[in-house]
C-alpha cells in the first residue's frame, strides 16, 4: 500500500477524476474497488448496488421482469448520476461497456479493465451462488466465452488493463495504484501498450 506522501501525491495528480473498474462478471471489480479506494483516499461505489437499492429489486429480478434493455437504461441513468460526483472508485456492471452512450461518461475519468482469464472466471462463477442473468444456460463456459469475445474490443478501450490471476483483491488494487502514475503522465496511453500481468 502507498505511504501517506505517495497517497497524497497520487490523489493530487488524479485531480478528483473518477476511476471506473470495468471487466467481465466475477473479475473482482466489487472486491478490488474498496481496497483501491482506501489506497488513494477515494470513496467507493458499485453501480449494481445502487441500482438494486434504488429499484428495490435484484439485478436478476430486473432482467427477468423487465428485460436487459430496461436494465441497461437504469444502468446508464445511475452512471450519469454517480459521475456528477468526483473522487470515486466506481465498480461497473460487466455489460455497461456495451452501451456507446456510457463511454462518453467513462472517458471523463480513468478506465481500468480487470481481465480475469476464462478458466478462473468460470471457477469463480461456479463457486458463488450469485444469480447471473446472462448465464442461464447449461453451457456456461461457451456462453461466457462468447460474451467475453463480444465485449473484448470495448474493454480494450480502457486506459489500463490488469491481467488478474490468483491474486487477492488487495494485491490487484496495489498493482493498479502502482500503475496509475504512468497513466496520469500520459492520459492517451491505451490498454494495448500498458498491459500489466499480476
Amino acid at each position: 500500500m502507498a505511504d501517506q506522501s505517495t497517497q497524497k501525491t497520487l490523489k493530487e495528480k488524479l485531480g478528483g477524476r473518477n476511476i471506473f473498474l470495468i471487466g467481465m462478471m466475477a473479475s473482482g471489480k466489487s472486491q478490488t474497488g474498496p481496497d483501491l479506494a482506501k489506497m488513494i483516499n477515494y470513496a467507493f461505489v458499485d453501480t449494481d448496488d445502487v441500482i438494486e437499492k434504488a429499484s428495490k429489486q435484484s439485478i436478476a429480478d430486473i432482467f427477468e421482469k423487465d428485460g436487459e434493455m430496461v436494465f441497461r437504461g437504469l444502468e446508464t441513468q445511475v452512471l450519469k448520476e454517480i459521475s456528477q460526483h468526483h473522487s470515486l472508485v466506481i465498480a461497473t456492471g460487466g455489460g455497461l461497456v456495451t452501451v456507446p452512450e456510457n463511454w462518453g461518461i467513462l472517458h471523463q475519468g480513468i478506465v481500468i479493465w480487470l481481465d480475469l482469464d476464462l478458466n478462473r472466471s468460470i471457477k469463480r462463477i461456479k463457486s458463488d451462488d450469485k444469480k447471473r442473468p446472462l448465464l442461464n444456460d447449461d453451457n456456461l463456459s461457451q456462453t461466457f466465452s462468447q460474451i467475453y469475445e463480444s465485449r473484448k474490443p470495448m474493454y480494450l478501450e480502457s486506459d489500463l488493463r490488469i491481467e488478474v490471476e490468483e491474486q487477492s483483491p488487495y494485491q490487484v488494487a496495489s498493482m493498479i495504484a502502482e500503475q496509475l502514475p504512468s497513466i496520469l503522465i500520459n492520459p492517451e496511453t491505451q490498454a494495448e501498450r500498458h498491459t500489466t500481468e499480476l
